[in-house]
């Protein structure tokens, strides 16, 4: 069996939002001669695949890979934390409904998460209940920063604690790179943005008190952690060398809170496999394969499968952990 928590999901349909709120560069998607677009007003973003829509093609492509299940999220540039709060509220709204349905009708094989516009956290709440509640999603997925704040903000306090209270998991992606403008060259904002921005959520989150404060919170963080297990021991020294400026808001060792989080799997290398689980720990990694993008790895779990681990290990890797992350092994 395998559980696939890392992959992203869009509607073939979207309305045109730029039109109808009169601003910004939201997404939308365009069928041309046999492509499909991603627009950003009326400036191509992206071409996607038709399994970036497609249900069917979707699951064709699970079989052939051996995936029994995918956990669905949008894509991080839908996110639209940038957008005013009732107009990224619609948009959250529409992007949950479509995944909801979608797991609707193949309930065996689908397992949704949702989106909340948290550029307003009333907001983010309500529709985080609503998810939870009345789409039956087990958890959303959020962006390693909101418009620039670090997820250790006190504003979003509130939001954790009612996930926590919920139950609800939370999936952290990275999105908008720290630095991004100036390493647009050689698509740096993804092979080395994107790691260090998961660090920064992760190390946000440690340090902010976040993991403190809710430690029955269930998070999880892309792309295998990002730099931060292998720059575990450095944020420790700093930790131990400089508490006047890292531990001002949590005076607990970071290292401590390994263990209390998950990652997914996402590292395309064995030995980088190999060292995360002798850091993180083989309880909380979960595997994640960015499905249907590029960077993805393309045969979900064989990196794991071809590794000499104990198949008591395997199946922790390649499922038991996700269950532990949604929280079903608790219903």
């Amino acid at each position: 069996m395998k559980i696939d928590i890392h992959t992203h999901i869009m509607p073939d349909k979207m309305p045109n939002w730029v039109q109808k709120f009169g601003y910004g560069e939201f997404i939308h998607l365009e069928h041309r001669n046999c492509k499909a677009c991603m627009m950003k007003g009326d400036k191509l973003f992206r071409e996607v695949e038709e399994n970036c829509f497609d249900a069917d093609v979707r699951l064709k492509e699970m079989d052939v890979t051996d995936v029994t299940v995918q956990v669905l999220s949008t894509i991080p540039v839908l996110f639209n934390y940038w957008a005013k709060p009732k107009d990224g509220l619609e948009t959250s709204q529409f992007f949950n409904d479509h995944i909801a349905d979608t797991v609707a009708k193949n309930t065996n094989r689908f397992i949704g998460i949702g989106t909340v516009p948290l550029q307003d956290v009333d907001l983010a709440i309500a529709e985080m209940e609503r998810c939870f509640t009345e789409l039956k999603m087990p958890g959303l997925e959020i962006g390693s920063n909101i418009n620039g704040d670090n997820l250790s903000d006190k504003k979003f306090f509130p939001f954790y604690k009612r996930a926590e209270e919920l139950g609800c998991a939370l999936f952290i992606h990275p999105w908008e790179m720290m630095g991004e403008t100036q390493m647009q060259k050689y698509w740096l904002p993804w092979l080395v943005g994107m790691p260090a921005e998961t660090s920064r959520a992760i190390c946000s989150m440690i340090f902010g008190g976040v993991l403190e404060t809710f430690p029955k919170l269930r998070v999880a963080f892309a792309h295998g952690g990002g730099s931060f297990p292998l720059t575990i021991g450095r944020i420790e020294h700093g930790y131990n060398v400089r508490p006047d400026l890292v531990a001002i808001d949590n005076a607990i060792n970071p290292r401590d809170y390994i263990g209390k989080f998950w990652i997914d799997s996402l590292v395309h290398d064995t030995k980088a496999m190999q060292y995360i689980i002798d850091v993180m720990g083989e309880d909380k990694i979960c595997l994640g394969s960015d499905y249907p993008f590029p960077l993805g790895e393309h045969n979900p779990g064989n990196l794991i499968e071809s590794m000499h681990l104990p198949n008591t290990q395997k199946e922790k890797l390649l499922f038991k952990n996700a269950n532990d992350w949604l929280g079903f092994s608790k219903r």
